[in-house]
Order: C-alpha cells, then sequence, then structure tokens
C-alpha cells in the first residue's frame, strides 16, 4: 500500500504576515498562563532563565500591561503581598524595554546586562526603589479606580439594590453640580454602553471616533456630574 500523503498544516498569521501583531485580547487568550508563571517568580536567576526562553513573549507590550492590570486587580482584591510580588515582575520587564530604548536595541539583547547589573548594589537599590515607587502608584490607582466604579454606579442601581432614582437629586449631584442620572440619558448610545461595560479602551475608542469638541463637552458634564473621577 501506497503511504499517505502528509497533509501541511495550514500557516497561521503569524508565518503569513511577519508584521502581524496580536489583539490584547489575543495575546492574554494565547500566552496568560506563561505571563502568570512569570508572575509568580521570586528570584532573579528564574525570571532571567524563563525571559531567555521565552523573551519574544514577555517582552512585548501586552505583557506589561497584562502585568499592570495584575498588580491593579490584586490591590483591588485586598491581595498585597501578591501585588507586590507581581509589580517586581512588571518592573523587571519595563526595566529591561527602557534599557533597551537608551541603548537603541532589541530587548532581547538587555536580558543578561540587566540581570548583571542587579548583581551591584548600587543598581539593585535603584531598581527597588522603583519598585517601590510603582507599588505606591498601584495603590494610589486601586482607590481612584474603585471611586470610579462607585461613581458609575450612580448611573443605575447600585450594588445593594438601592435604586439611586429614589436618592434625593442634591446628594447625588457630583463635584460640578450636574445630576449624574441627568447627564447619563444624554449622552451618546455608544458612550453609554461603554459607561456601562466599565472598559476604559471601549471609551477612548468611542471619544476618538467622536468630533472633539462633542467628546470634549460629554467628558466635562461626565467629570461634573461624577461619572467620571479624573486622577489628581
Amino acid at each position: 500500500a501506497k503511504p499517505k500523503p502528509s497533509v501541511a498544516a495550514a500557516p497561521s498569521r503569524e508565518d503569513v504576515d511577519s508584521t502581524f501583531v496580536y489583539s490584547y485580547h489575543e495575546f492574554t487568550e494565547k500566552y496568560a498562563d506563561l505571563v502568570e508563571e512569570f508572575m509568580s517568580m521570586r528570584e532573579f536567576s528564574r525570571s532571567k532563565e524563563f525571559l531567555m526562553k521565552h523573551g519574544t513573549v514577555l517582552l512585548q507590550e501586552h505583557a506589561s500591561n497584562y502585568l499592570l492590570l495584575a498588580s491593579l486587580e490584586d490591590e483591588m482584591n485586598g491581595q498585597r503581598d501578591k501585588m507586590k510580588q507581581t509589580a517586581k515582575q512588571c518592573q523587571i520587564i519595563s526595566n529591561i524595554t527602557e534599557l533597551a530604548k537608551s541603548w537603541g536595541t532589541h530587548p532581547g539583547n538587555v536580558i543578561i546586562p540587566f540581570f548583571q547589573r542587579m548583581e551591584q548594589r548600587e543598581f539593585l537599590q535603584g531598581f527597588l526603589s522603583g519598585v517601590e515607587a510603582f507599588i505606591q502608584k498601584i495603590i494610589s490607582r486601586a482607590v481612584t479606580k474603585k471611586m470610579e466604579i462607585d461613581a458609575q454606579r450612580k448611573s443605575g442601581v447600585t450594588a445593594d439594590g438601592v435604586d439611586l432614582n429614589e436618592v434625593p437629586r442634591e446628594q447625588r449631584l457630583g463635584p460640578g453640580g450636574l445630576d449624574p442620572l441627568e447627564v447619563i440619558e444624554t449622552l451618546p448610545v455608544e458612550m453609554q454602553e461603554a459607561f456601562e461595560s466599565r472598559e476604559i479602551d471601549r471609551l477612548r475608542d468611542v471619544l476618538m471616533n467622536m468630533d472633539p469638541k462633542d467628546a470634549e463637552y460629554h467628558m466635562k458634564r461626565c467629570v461634573d456630574s461624577g461619572l467620571w473621577k479624573t486622577e489628581a
């Protein structure tokens, strides 16, 4: 009997198009487990070996964003120790990519030099100071994010079932004196849906597609009503 001809696997998008870039959603679907494994590594030696093996994935911007969001989520969930560990790993990636930019080279070429620097007391202390500063930013951002979520809940029924329509209007007013229930009803449907989804990227996309004057007008009303909290 003649051997059956082998069937070649269909080429991936990466194979067909060298400029192909994953969306953030696609990246997390494919590589979340890998990033999570890196997040848990406490020793520099393990992180170095892992980056040498998986740097093409972990040194992507999506990986850095994943670590940043994971740090924020950990803090918001009251997991301070886990947040600090994730923040450290996030800063390893950030420091490597920033060093690569300053040297004008690919981040993969900076992995070994970065960890060699970590063996020097001066550079290690500088790195740890940077990690601590980043941790404080995460803590502050978590507080702000919770305030944003609370403000967004003013557009409907709160988690404990209290209908804000039943709250006296003067108690609902935001910092600019506007009523969030009135403002939410005047927003374009796309903005209302973006607020409801609580996805910052989605809201940003909606604003980018609007006339700049309209976008500015609606966002100012959102801030004045407390639907949106501006960072200090």
